[in-house]
């Protein structure tokens, strides 16, 4: 059984009981954003339906379940819930205690081995290195960083005609090359 309701503050509650879970959702939103928290609650089936009380910054809402009185206040986009096991205490105030137990010590992790190499991949007619970068596609060949493999030919960057080194001026466009 899901229960919708609108309340003041502009917002939209969901409520839907499924099994012992009782999912309570917060949407809100305007023309081109949307937002929406959902929380659920070990409640227990609901054996009646939730009565809510609207609020001015909004709502209180009543479950009885087969466990007993549990509920739930919404106050802005925060959600609290209290049940006969809580005694009266928001879930989001209660204080946990912390229990003391004897381990032996944490052991200091292992340094990291170094990583080995990339080994050279091929598949098919393709292959390619990494020390120097190197790829290679069948008669087509492409490298990097390895001064011997460094090609002296220069091109223009504006029409990408081939450029002598010593030129100044692109001869196909007259673009001013760099030096």
């Amino acid at each position: 059984m899901a229960i919708y309701s609108e309340l003041p503050t502009g917002q939209r509650l969901y409520l839907d009981n499924q099994g012992p879970q009782t999912i309570v959702t917060l949407a809100s939103g305007a023309v081109g954003q949307q937002q929406q928290s959902s929380s659920s609650f070990a409640t227990g089936v609901w054996t009646k339906e939730p009565q809510i009380e609207i609020i001015p910054q909004g709502a209180i809402i009543e479950i009885i379940t087969e466990t007993g009185p549990h509920r739930i206040q919404i106050q802005g986009s925060s959600i609290g819930f209290s049940s006969p096991h809580t005694s009266g205490v928001s879930q989001s105030s209660q204080s946990t205690t912390a229990t003391s137990f004897s381990s032996s010590p944490m052991q200091p992790m292992q340094p990291m081995q170094p990583m080995q190499p990339m080994q050279p991949m091929k598949m098919g007619n393709m292959s390619m290195n990494f020390t120097p970068m190197e790829m290679q596609m069948g008669d087509m060949k492409m490298s990097m960083g390895d001064a011997k493999t460094v090609s002296k030919t220069r091109f223009c960057s504006q029409c990408g005609a081939k450029v002598a080194a010593t030129d100044r001026f692109c001869s196909s466009c007259g673009h001013q090359l760099q030096q």
